[in-house]
């Protein structure tokens, strides 16, 4: 019982942000809303026994990914300009779209035999280490080698933008004296 009542929390912490991420008119409300989801998503990790993913999910999605991308929002600045009128062409696809979704994820349910026993999770993070660094050690390192190309092209084209940004700031401010130098 109070491990069906541990899952029906997690759950809730996990479905009720997730609602609230899609109907937010608030970006940065729903990207809160998202960091709930995400941790909701690493607590039924954790109580699956799946511990490697949700130390994963916590460092990878809640530590990296949601903070960059609040970040990011909260330092944008995002016109509030006219809300859009209606919106029944948004919502008609999208809610068949989450029909048959549904639908094909009941009929799976239903059509699948749930008579499984239960069995005490193994430790997982330590096979992984292993394979990581004896088996698939070539693989591992070649995708440190692309996130590295990757942060270097990002360092880059920030780089060459800020210049654009500079040169165009200094036309702009050579123009306006220009035209005060005239007049």
């Amino acid at each position: 019982m109070t491990g069906d009542l541990i899952f029906i929390l997690l759950a809730l912490l996990t479905v009720v942000p997730a609602i609230w991420v899609v109907f937010s008119p608030n970006i940065v409300h729903a990207g809160f809303a998202l960091l709930f989801t995400l941790l909701g998503a690493a607590g039924l990790y954790a109580y699956l026994g799946a511990d490697f993913i949700a130390i994963t999910q916590l460092m990878v999605y809640v530590g990296g990914v949601l903070v960059l991308v609040l970040f990011t929002v909260m330092m944008t600045r995002i016109p509030h300009g006219e809300k859009r009128k209606g919106g029944l062409d948004r919502y008609v696809p999208a809610a068949v779209f989450a029909a048959l979704v549904f639908a094909v994820l009941y009929k799976v349910i239903t059509a699948v035999e749930w008579n499984g026993t239960f069995m005490a999770p193994e430790a997982t993070v330590a096979e992984i280490g292993a394979n990581l660094m004896t088996n698939y050690i070539f693989p591992f390192e070649y995708v440190s080698l692309v996130l590295l190309a990757a942060m270097i092209g990002a360092a880059i084209l920030i780089r060459e933008s800020k210049t654009r940004d500079d040169h165009a700031e200094d036309e702009a401010a050579e123009t306006t004296e220009n035209a005060e130098v005239q007049s």
